[in-house]
């Protein structure tokens, strides 16, 4: 069950919070559903008890607060508006890549895409669904981890009476199997004939708590709803006809031409109109709502004295087995979720692929001016760039590896805070460096043959010191992908996380040169001639010629200035990392 206790959103300035002092229990079993107009506060309501958002009150699901509970997304399933995943990627990569997030089986995805009628279109991209398809997607993405307790803000918002229907129906499944289900809805009706318990918010604060039956009959009153172009002759009509029979009625005067009567049927307002030769345009019967005050202080009754509705027409799918997942996640969990993540997309592809046709295109343009080292013709580097194409896709790949996921917040609804983590950060750092050195290989390799192909093995041939050159523009490469990681990561921007990355060479680099105030040449020549004896006790597999390798990128300013930005974001991103656990 569901304890929100005390909630309360903070106010700005001299204006009312949205929530204030809210309180109500939802049980398992039920349907309960949380009913304001707009700006009653619903959908706060429900992000201050996921705690999506800064407030005061506690909320207790089957008795632990969310932060304490270790795999929030099994134990909630969120719907908060539209499924917040990337336009280009399909309806099964999305589920799929939960999955890995979830630590639940791949094959989880096809089963909750059968219960919600997406199987047909599983390969369907998620920029392409309806707003119908996109409900059932969320749906679906809720239900992946086999959670106990579903949430939803306006689930039918947008959807036709069937697919509001089907939605309803599969919620009131859910809880028939003993789960906790709360939605919110600013329709009394909907509310009324879809769940067990109302609570019901009225500017921000509790007004009614009752069962669906007490609401139904203190708030809803069946009305007759008429238009005519003489609505006001109309009304005066049926008002002092009913005051001559000693009869109860009201006539209310709506916008236009249109009259809500209470207290009369179709029949009577049809005859009256009929004998004075009042034209009517308009004549059915409705349930008309008393407001949000009415019946508050009815005593409320046992849920399960209202029985469930049957379901009509479009019933839904029985919902999927339990999934057993492992108590403690494997620490491959994240890299699995990351890997799908870049795969799933294809700017991963389309920025490599650019890469390296634009690093083959400058090699072939070097060799052909001449005066290029053999090491910056394979790298494809000439002086006048900062940076090379291949170091700037990887940048661009790492930028995009943080940057999406706050574009494009797939793991928003478990608690919003996973971008954050570490293990994510380090699957992260570990599959763009993956990526990273893949397309530094490529590069060197697509560059050395076509060189070859088209000027002969004067041109292309293997640098005498191919082992500290082929080491530095891997570490270069990989060091690139990880600023942009790092970067998009603080910031939460794939513009800030390549805009780190090219302010290395142009900014950091040469404030750096400044400071040391000494050529590159002689700094890195000293540097690795320095290593051996530095060394005390030689490395096995010749691993003295690794590290003096290494100790020349670093001796370069630009290794140098990449190394320092490292750092420095490293050290941010752990410091806002710790500062917003300790909020």
């Amino acid at each position: 069950m569901i304890q929100a206790i005390g909630l309360t959103s903070i106010s700005r300035r001299d204006l009312p919070p949205a929530v204030d002092d809210v309180s109500f229990e939802a049980h398992a079993g039920h349907v309960t559903a949380l009913l304001g107009g707009p700006g009653a506060g619903k959908s706060t309501a429900l992000r201050l008890m996921l705690e999506l958002q800064p407030g005061r009150g506690i909320t207790y699901f089957r008795g632990r607060p969310l932060h304490r509970i270790a795999h929030p997304s099994r134990e909630v399933g969120v719907l908060l508006g539209d499924v917040p995943g990337h336009p280009a990627r399909t309806v099964r990569g999305q589920l799929r890549m939960l999955c890995c997030a979830a630590g639940v089986p791949v094959r989880r995805a096809d089963e909750v895409l059968e219960v919600v009628g997406l199987t047909g279109l599983r390969n369907e991209r998620l920029g392409t669904l309806s707003r119908g398809m996109d409900r059932r997607l969320g749906l679906a993405c809720a239900l992946l981890a086999d959670p106990h307790t579903l949430v939803l803000d306006d689930p039918v918002g947008g959807l036709s009476a069937r697919e509001g229907r089907w939605l309803h129906g599969t919620l009131r499944a859910h809880a028939a199997q003993g789960g906790t289900v709360l939605f919110s809805t600013g329709d009394p009706k909907e509310a009324a004939r879809t769940a067990d318990h109302i609570v019901t918010l009225d500017k921000g604060r509790l007004v009614a708590d009752q069962a669906a039956a007490d609401f139904a009959r203190t708030r809803l009153r069946p009305r007759v709803v008429v238009r005519s172009p003489h609505a006001a002759r109309l009304g005066t009509l049926l008002t002092k006809e009913a005051r001559t029979a000693r009869r109860s009625l009201e006539v209310v005067h709506e916008d236009g031409n249109r009259l809500s009567v209470y207290g009369s049927t179709c029949a009577e307002v049809g005859e009256t109109a009929f004998r004075h030769g009042v034209l009517v345009h308009q004549l059915a019967d409705e349930v008309g709502d008393m407001g949000p005050g009415a019946g508050a202080e009815a005593a409320p009754l046992p849920s399960s004295s209202r029985p469930a509705e049957p379901l009509e027409a479009d019933d839904p799918a029985p919902l999927p087995p339990p999934v057993d997942v492992r108590a403690v996640p494997g620490p491959l969990r994240p890299v699995h979720y990351e890997m799908r993540r870049a795969a799933g997309i294809g700017t991963t592809y389309l920025t490599a692929a650019l890469a390296l046709l634009s690093s083959v295109l400058v090699a072939v343009v070097l060799a052909r001016a001449g005066h290029t080292t053999v090491g910056r013709l394979l790298a494809a580097w000439p002086q006048v760039l900062p940076l090379p194409p291949a170091a700037l896709g990887a940048g661009l790949l790492g930028a995009v590896a943080f940057g999406d996921e706050f574009r494009h917040p797939a793991l928003a609804a478990d608690r919003g805070t996973v971008p954050r983590r570490l293990g994510l950060l380090a699957a992260k750092l570990l599959v763009s460096g993956a990526m990273a050195l893949l397309l530094a290989v490529l590069t060197v390799g697509c560059a050395f043959g076509f060189l070859h192909v088209v000027y002969g093995q004067e041109v292309a041939r293997v640098p005498a010191e191919w082992l500290p050159l082929g080491v530095s523009w891997c570490g270069f490469v990989v060091g690139c992908a990880w600023t942009g990681v790092l970067a998009a990561g603080i910031f939460r921007s794939t513009t800030a996380g390549l805009a780190a990355v090219l302010a290395v060479p142009v900014v950091v680099a040469p404030l750096l040169q400044k400071v040391l105030k000494g050529p590159p040449a002689q700094t890195s020549e000293g540097s690795a001639a320095q290593m051996p004896e530095l060394t005390l006790v030689r490395l096995p597999f010749g691993a003295d010629r690794y590290l003096a390798a290494a100790t020349h990128v670093i001796a370069q300013p630009v290794g140098a200035a990449l190394a320092l930005s490292l750092i420095a974001l490293l050290c941010a991103y752990l410091l806002t990392t710790l500062r917003g656990r300790v909020r």
